[in-house]
């Protein structure tokens, strides 16, 4: 049987549009894109989008200056899959290990090293203080889709290595809903988030885990360090670790002139008494 050149591109045509719909969406991880979104305004529904709001804080070795939602195009990706035992697995991505492996997301032994320049700000915050998670839907955030739940997992311990994937699980701070999305025709750029409040820790560096399921056993991560109290961070880009620096380069530098004086004081007194009783 001959089919004409129209006949077989319409049925062409028809093929490829339902290999389209009945294939999963390629590259439709997400990840963790702020830590600490700032909404434009107050009240009402929450706004996504890059128009809505502002980021002051970012994970690890953020890249800044890309488009929302590409990072999934980028070398290396953003986002890592737990492998194994997610429960045992690595908590953050080491860009070694994982089903993905995402973009190297280690604790340096300067946290402060993961931030500022090329990467995005670390999160200053207060304890009781609401902070905001945002993360590109990438095409999960639909109808048809089970609206998933995003773990919040925060460490116990300040200013140490990372915990285990084991202790974090101890740690759980809140579960978010992940299809907390904006509307947009773009299914995979569809802008999401939720949020929590810090919860009661000494003054210190912590770890933050974004952990999100996407089907049973298929986790992925975005971990990010989150200084209590202090100050730095901001939008401005400079790290935290160079804000500390300075206030305590100002700090030994107060109490070295505070020692001068004291020096100069007592050393003037004592010589001045000591001349004056020998010449009598």
């Amino acid at each position: 049987m001959l089919f004409s050149t129209t006949s077989y591109t319409a049925i062409l045509a028809t093929t490829l549009a339902f290999i389209s719909l009945s294939s999963p969406a390629v590259q439709a991880h997400s990840w963790a894109d702020c830590i600490d979104w700032k909404f434009n305004s107050s009240g009402g529904k929450q706004d996504w989008t890059d128009k809505g709001g502002k980021c002051l804080g970012y994970a690890r070795r953020f890249p800044t200056g890309k488009a929302f939602g590409s990072l999934d195009h980028a070398d290396p990706s953003r986002h890592y899959q737990q492998a194994g035992n997610p429960n045992s697995a690595l908590p953050c991505s080491d860009h070694k290990h994982g089903k993905d492996v995402g973009s190297d997301e280690t604790r340096p032994s300067l946290p402060s090293a993961a931030y500022g320049g090329k990467y995005g700000a670390m999160t200053v915050t207060t304890v009781g203080d609401t902070l905001c998670v945002r993360w590109p839907a990438k095409n999960h955030a639909e109808k048809n889709e089970d609206d998933t739940k995003v773990q919040i997992n925060f460490s116990k311990s300040k200013d140490s290595k990372d915990p285990s994937q084991q202790e974090l699980l101890k740690n759980t701070i809140a579960l978010l809903p992940y299809k907390n999305c904006n509307a947009n025709s773009n299914s995979d750029r569809r802008a999401c988030g939720g949020c929590f409040k810090v919860p009661v820790r000494a003054q210190g560096i912590y770890l933050l885990q974004w952990r999100w399921e996407l089907n049973k056993g298929e986790w992925y991560t975005s971990c990010a360090d989150i200084q209590i109290g202090g100050s730095g961070g901001g939008s401005s880009g400079t790290s935290v670790g160079s804000v500390s620096k300075i206030v305590n380069n100002l700090v030994d530098v107060a109490k070295g002139k505070g020692k001068g004086k004291g020096k100069g004081k007592g050393k003037g007194k004592g010589k001045g008494k000591g001349k004056g009783k020998g010449k009598h």
